[in-house]
């Protein structure tokens, strides 16, 4: 135990006492002691060992707090409080996400985004509020991404981090961005298609498939349009038979949605086999949940039918059940932004040209026909001047 005795150490408020040090050696302990604000203060200047604190400096210490230059221990402990008090009170980019996380509907969508959140937003800006953040801190996190990501992905690095901003600032737990987040311009007007020879070798190594799961599912994606997501949530109870109509489950833009079910999906579905385990959806991952992926078998059946690898499965068999619609010219641009079910008519104008191609043809038809009553007109005239 350490002696409690003073021993005076040579300058005037300064005194010590014998500990012991982490090994269990005797150590000094010193002091100092001042009068401030009327009243005697005493507090410990630091260990010999562990502070390589000596007389001298403690001497030095005790000038600095009777000088106010240097504020006491008490005060040092008010003032740690004080900003650790702020600290929790501080609304981080951190502590904001947390928030709207816990409002955000829990699925995949969500865990996309935590992945996000934690890969490239957490280090850059977790520990600042939204105030503290200037334009080339932005700008910096952009080029950074821009490098290993694409312009895609960044744009949704970026628009994940404005949202959570905002979201605190509709909460009124923060203020918002002094300045506008610039993302990444990017070119989502690739439209993906088959030839026709393409499509009916796809459609031959469909039929043929012995994975009837996926190969249905990549059929019903031809035949509606459906997105990878909505085919994967699809349940049984969505499909009205009597009416003729599917209900899109938890469609893109949060709106009710329901297509058409044509004869082609109606007679797929009616013959479409269902699993062992009773499951609610039509197309079912393992166990009976819901899909997840169709990757490695939606490959096997691409090679097989000498599809391109960059053919994306289902979002590509979108394109082409869009392209052959708007190219038949028996469908409008708003018609086909119903049945694809785009929020507005801009994504559904990638394929307007398309349709201008089949108006066109279907305009050649007329002049065919006048060209044709002239060439017979010439030809009598030409028969009568024979005669």
């Amino acid at each position: 135990m350490p002696s409690q005795e003073r021993f005076k150490a040579g300058y005037k408020g300064v005194y010590y006492i014998w500990g012991t040090d982490a090994r269990g050696k005797p150590e000094r302990i010193y002091y100092i002691m001042y009068r401030k604000d009327g009243r005697q203060v005493q507090e410990k200047a630091g260990r010999a060992g562990k502070d390589n604190m000596t007389a001298a400096k403690a001497r030095n210490l005790r000038i600095e707090r009777l000088s106010g230059r240097a504020p006491s221990n008490k005060e040092k402990r008010e003032r740690e409080e004080a900003a650790k008090i702020a600290e929790a009170g501080k609304w981080t980019v951190d502590k904001l996400w947390e928030v709207y996380k816990e409002n955000r509907k829990p699925g995949k969508s969500l865990k996309t985004d935590q992945g996000r959140y934690d890969n490239y937003i957490k280090d850059a800006f977790g520990e600042k509020e939204p105030c503290e953040i200037a334009p080339l801190d932005v700008d910096r996190l952009r080029f950074k991404l821009t490098k290993k990501l694409s312009p895609q992905t960044v744009k949704h690095v970026l628009n994940l981090f404005t949202w959570t901003v905002n979201y605190g600032v509709k909460k009124g737990l923060c203020g918002p961005l002094s300045f506008h987040v610039q993302k990444p311009t990017v070119d989502n007007t690739k439209t993906e298609d088959l030839t026709p020879d393409q499509l009916k070798a796809l459609l031959d190594t469909l039929e043929k498939s012995e994975n009837k799961q996926v190969a249905n599912l990549m059929k019903l994606a031809l035949y509606t349009g459906m997105r990878r997501s909505e085919l994967f949530r699809l349940q049984w109870k969505d499909i009205d038979f009597d009416r003729g109509f599917i209900q899109i489950r938890e469609p893109k833009g949060g709106r009710a949605a329901k297509i058409p079910l044509n004869d082609s999906a109606r007679e797929l579905l009616q013959n479409h086999p269902k699993t062992k385990h009773n499951s609610p959806f039509v197309f079912p991952g393992r166990g009976g949940k819901q899909r997840t992926d169709i990757k490695k078998a939606a490959n096997t059946i691409k090679e097989a039918a000498g599809i391109p690898k960059d053919f994306r499965a289902l979002h590509g068999l979108r394109h082409v059940y869009a392209s052959m619609l708007a190219s038949s010219g028996k469908v409008d641009m708003y018609v086909l932004q119903k049945l694809l079910t785009h929020k507005s008519p801009a994504m559904t104008q990638r394929y307007s040209h398309l349709r201008d191609d089949a108006l066109k043809s279907a305009s050649g038809v007329v002049s065919d026909f006048y060209n044709g009553m002239a060439a017979k007109a010439e030809e009598e005239k030409q028969k009568a001047e024979n005669e």
